[in-house]
């Protein structure tokens, strides 16, 4: 009776201790994540950056705390190392896509290809990133849809940015009739492109006949405008092109097909 008592006294003092650490743990990792999201507001981590750490530092303290509390009650510490340690090895070959998309978003956010609100295209989708999570990138189409890319995929293949820098050029094509006078029309092409404010003059805008197509010149327009204002002047330089074309009389072409016919008698 006196071992049972004693048993109990020490079992149950210890599960007891433990289930005090376990709530006054779990409360602190809260005020913990609490503090380092706004530590990290406060000195205005990227954004990129936050989004990783968050749930990595959330699950490290998780599997501490566990620790701690099966210290507590009275398991040998080495002997769950050990077995953590074989189960991890196990979960590890079997997870090992996972294990490289951890890897590739460690890669990410340290060389920095791209970052939250970057607009890019990789693995056959382009859209605006959103977030950077552990194992997987989230991307935002155009047309408001979600994508999600594991993060291996894009650390391992190539990808384009198109946030990276500042300004952006846009390489445009426009056919010119060969009935229409070439010169002219590169004049009232290079009128439009420096009439529209959205587009820089340094840069230099380029005008110039690039090909002789099937059915009319090609003039090649090289246009440089801020990221922010590519879209936005390359439709409104196009359609002002049209509208200074017919007030010039300068043909667009279009495919037509010329019929001869001859008599046999």
């Amino acid at each position: 009776m006196e071992t049972i008592i004693a048993l109990l006294t020490t079992y149950v003092g210890r599960v007891a201790l433990a289930v005090l650490i376990w709530f006054v743990g779990k409360r602190l990792i809260e005020f913990i994540l609490d503090l380092i999201e706004r530590r990290m507001d406060k000195v205005h981590v990227d954004e990129s950056l936050h989004s990783f750490l968050s749930p990595l530092v959330s699950m490290t303290l998780k599997v501490l705390l566990v620790l701690t509390v099966a210290a507590t009650v009275g398991i040998e510490i080495t002997t769950f190392a050990a077995i953590l340690g074989a189960a991890s090895l196990a979960v590890g070959l079997a997870f090992q896509g996972s294990l490289a998309n951890f890897a590739g978003g460690i890669l990410i956010l340290f060389l920095k290809p791209f970052k939250v609100g970057d607009f890019i295209e990789a693995s056959g989708f382009s859209g605006t990133v959103m977030e950077i999570q552990v194992f997987h990138t989230i991307l935002k189409t155009p047309d408001n849809q979600k994508v999600i890319i594991p993060n291996a995929q894009l650390s391992n293949s190539s990808g384009i940015n198109y946030s990276a820098y500042d300004t952006r050029r846009a390489n445009l094509q426009i056919d010119v009739s060969f009935n229409s006078d070439i010169r002219r029309a590169k004049e009232v092409i290079r009128q439009v492109a420096d009439n529209n404010p959205l587009v820089l003059q340094d840069p230099e805008p380029v005008v110039v006949v690039g090909a002789h197509g099937a059915h009319g010149y090609i003039v090649y327009v090289r246009l440089w405008a801020k990221n922010a204002d590519y879209w936005t002047m390359r439709f409104a330089f196009l359609e002002d092109v049209v509208d200074a074309f017919n007030e010039a009389g300068i043909e667009i072409p279009y495919q037509q097909l010329d019929v001869h016919l001859t008599s046999t008698n």
